[in-house]
């Protein structure tokens, strides 16, 4: 995507808006009725703002500018197709309702079908998720499909659900975003992906309850570049092997990233069942870990709840990984995991250059190996088991 335009430069200096009314292509949600108090319902000004602006053709300029204040604003679906590419522009904070009608909703804010947007304004999405956290558990239907999309310097704090659900999407980008959940907060993803390609996360800190990223199945060309995780699960590819006919993970590329206090690192999880897909052409390198329980892990028996003790072993293929220059330290003596199935053992696994520290009671780093292939090079700390 081409935002050198103007995009890069409005995230970063936040350029003030002149018209906070109807004109030259720009529509202010209090235009619109939008109260701005907190508490009154602004969703019907907020959707007759966007409805206006997507089919705006007056300008190549299209922006849903939302000023200063705070506004309530209940699940809504901005649908496309627009007429051009369009913007919005958050300056203030929007919040969810605590109403528990809406807890067991699988959405809040949701765009489909757009082509061309843009989220930025340094705005705060507060899900207000302690009010519906001990009430129910996640509705993860997947429902945007934008293309492309650039959500830049904004934040999101405290959702009921998944903050970010991308689905059946292209070209995307994250940019300077910060997710904001407890690590107590139950089975809230920072950004999941399915059935979607070309996604770069950059320069983002993400701290939840559940895995910083997870990476689904469809998922392709995936970039994570400069993030900051933890608390939470770390970066996860799968679940898989939950589905029939789910579609191959491949093409994902992460660097430059640190996990602080996460459950997990570096995780490929599948379940051990006769449902077949593949991951392939993963590479993870220049990854810091500080006192991360499982630095390096793929679990092929993955079984959450128990119960799974009579399945053969993973139909899911994972081929072609390279774990390289991966440092820090563990907080368990287990720091490189590898536990592949019997049934299709891993391919072409690498590791380069691994070298992560733990002093606890149980002895130096170790490594545990199942059914890989593969090589290691460089400094191999704990000592390689492939």
């Amino acid at each position: 995507m081409d935002w050198s335009l103007c995009f890069h430069k409005i995230c970063l200096l936040l350029l003030p808006v002149l018209a906070l009314v109807l004109t030259n292509g720009v529509f202010d949600v209090r235009s619109f009725g939008a109260a701005a108090d907190g508490k009154t319902d602004d969703s019907k000004a907020f959707l007759d703002a966007w409805n206006q602006a997507c089919q705006y053709k007056g300008g190549v300029r299209r922006r849903l500018f939302v000023p200063r204040g705070k506004y309530m604003v209940w699940p809504v679906v901005f649908r496309g197709p627009c007429t051009g590419p369009i913007e919005l522009m958050v300056k203030g904070v929007v919040k969810a309702p605590v109403d528990k009608s809406t807890f067991s909703l699988d959405h809040w804010i949701t765009f489909q079908y757009v082509s061309g947007l843009l989220i930025n304004g340094g705005v705060t999405f507060d899900g207000q998720g302690p009010y519906a956290w001990p009430e129910n558990e996640c509705a993860c239907k997947s429902l945007p499909v934008v293309s492309p999309l650039l959500l830049c310097s904004i934040s999101s704090v405290n959702s009921k659900n998944f903050h970010f659900n991308i689905f059946k999407c292209d070209n995307l980008e994250f940019w300077r975003v910060r997710i904001i959940t407890p690590d107590e907060s139950p089975n809230r993803d920072g950004i999941h992906m399915g059935n979607s390609s070309r996604i770069r996360i950059a320069d983002s800190v993400i701290a939840t309850g559940d895995d910083c990223v997870s990476i689904g199945p469809g998922s392709k060309d995936v970039e994570i570049v400069g993030v900051h995780c933890g608390p939470g699960h770390g970066l996860s590819v799968g679940s898989l092997g939950t589905y029939p006919n789910e579609a191959d993970v491949t093409g994902l590329s992460m660097r430059g990233c640190t996990m602080v206090g996460t459950q997990n690192g570096l995780r490929i999880k599948t379940w051990a069942s006769e449902l077949k897909s593949n991951v392939y052409n993963i590479s993870f390198s220049d990854i810091t870990m500080k006192n991360v329980q499982n630095p390096i892990i793929i679990d092929q028996e993955y079984c959450p709840r128990g119960g799974c003790s009579n399945q053969l072993g993973s139909h899911v293929q994972i081929k072609d990984v390279s774990f390289m220059k991966i440092r820090g330290t563990s907080a368990s003596h287990l720091a490189v995991n590898l536990a592949c199935s019997p049934i299709f053992p891993c391919q072409n696994i690498n590791l380069e250059d691994v070298d992560l520290a733990y002093t606890g009671r149980e002895g130096p780093a170790e490594s545990h190996c199942a059914h890989v292939n593969g090589d290691a090079g460089g400094v191999q700390r704990p000592s390689s088991c492939i």
